[in-house]
């Protein structure tokens, strides 16, 4: 088997159900197979998966035991060559996962490959290529300036060698995973990514960012921005400096000291609902039932159109529409003032998205 995709779910079952439908389409030409790892979902994430999709090797743990441990599970049943470890709240595209093949079969000596990512909005993700955080650059990080955090060098759109890449989207061989020991079950969430990418150079591969392709990544659903965030992630790094960066008891003393100064004057960032005066839907059939609820006069289409007012709800019905195409249509109309975007997934009766990285999306169900 070429590919194994590793989701680990927990309560997210409408943007897991969106990310399964688009992982079926970019695999139905490739020998793959999907793992989904469900770290015991309150809501009913493991019955939707079970009645849409049962052909997912669905694990369903009876305790929430963390990013790291939950994708190393589902990795132990692995079968492909190939792992991509992927975020339930991801959209990818067809070829997706075909481009990616093509490039990593060409590489020798090859680590983890990350893709381009961007948020619910269409905005370009920079965590989706970053630099190695040593203690100087992280620091400065936690105390809000990124410039160094993130590899700047490395255009979007480019193909490059990178140190670090996200956890939402990891393409690597399987055969290296397993030599490095993959996730380290130290790390709860947050941070694991950091260290996978520095074990994977530390053992002489290369890492690999590929901007050819993008994936929707809607960060508020698994990383939420809150005081729990902020308390698990600056945790994650001081884990991450005494396992990689060792130097004497000052040395670390200074590191947690800073730390612990940037975590009491970090402030915690607010959040404005965007709100919408139109209403665009790429559709060649609205539902009644989708109608009634927006309760706004709204503008039909069956083409995509450079050409939308501002302060425009966009709805992209993936039943008539390629997610290649809507990706691309995102990214152009995120230039312009207040343009919000929702999915319709085929054969669905709720339509989602996401405006923030520090909220939970809204799934409008109809």
């Amino acid at each position: 088997m070429k590919l194994s995709v590793i989701i680990l779910n927990y309560n997210v079952r409408y943007f897991l159900e969106l990310c399964l439908k688009s992982v079926e389409v970019a695999i139905q030409n490739i020998d793959a197979e999907i793992i989904v790892v469900d770290n015991n979902s309150p809501d009913d994430s493991c019955a939707m998966i079970k009645q849409l999709f049962p052909a997912v090797n669905l694990i369903e743990n009876k305790e929430n035991s963390g990013f790291s441990k939950g994708n190393n599970i589902g990795v132990s049943k692995a079968k492909g060559e190939y792992l991509c470890i992927l975020n339930p709240d991801t959209v990818v595209a067809e070829d997706t996962f075909t481009k990616l093949i093509s490039f990593v079969d060409t590489k020798n000596n090859l680590g983890i490959v990350g893709c381009q990512l961007i948020d619910g909005k269409g905005k370009f993700l920079p965590e989706s290529k970053r630099n190695i955080p040593k203690p100087k650059v992280a620091l400065k990080k936690l105390l809000g300036s990124d410039k160094a955090y993130y590899a700047n060098q490395l255009a979007v759109d480019a193909v490059g060698e990178v140190e670090v890449l996200v956890g939402a989207f990891m393409f690597v061989k399987k055969e290296v995973y397993n030599t490095v020991g993959g996730f380290d079950e130290d790390y709860f969430m947050y941070g694991e990514d950091i260290d996978l990418s520095y074990k994977v150079l530390k053992a002489g591969y290369d890492n690999y960012y590929f901007g050819e392709t993008t994936v929707i990544h809607y960060k508020g659903e698994s990383t939420l921005k809150d005081s729990k965030y902020a308390k698990r992630f600056y945790g994650a790094m001081q884990i991450f400096y005494k396992k990689h960066f060792k130097r004497n008891i000052l040395f670390n003393a200074l590191v947690w000291l800073a730390i612990k100064v940037a975590y009491s004057i970090r402030k915690s960032p607010n959040s404005k609902k965007a709100t919408s005066q139109n209403i665009v839907i790429y559709t060649n059939d609205l539902p009644e039932s989708l109608k009634q609820q927006l309760q706004q006069p709204i503008a039909i289409r069956t083409e995509i159109k450079d050409s939308i007012p501002n302060n425009t709800l966009v709805i992209y019905d993936l039943g008539i529409m390629e997610t290649q195409a809507v990706i691309d249509d995102m990214k152009k109309k995120s230039k312009q003032e207040n343009i919000v975007f929702r999915l319709l997934p085929k054969n669905s009766k709720f339509i989602l998205g996401s405006d923030s990285a520090i909220t939970r999306g809204e799934i409008i169900r109809f």
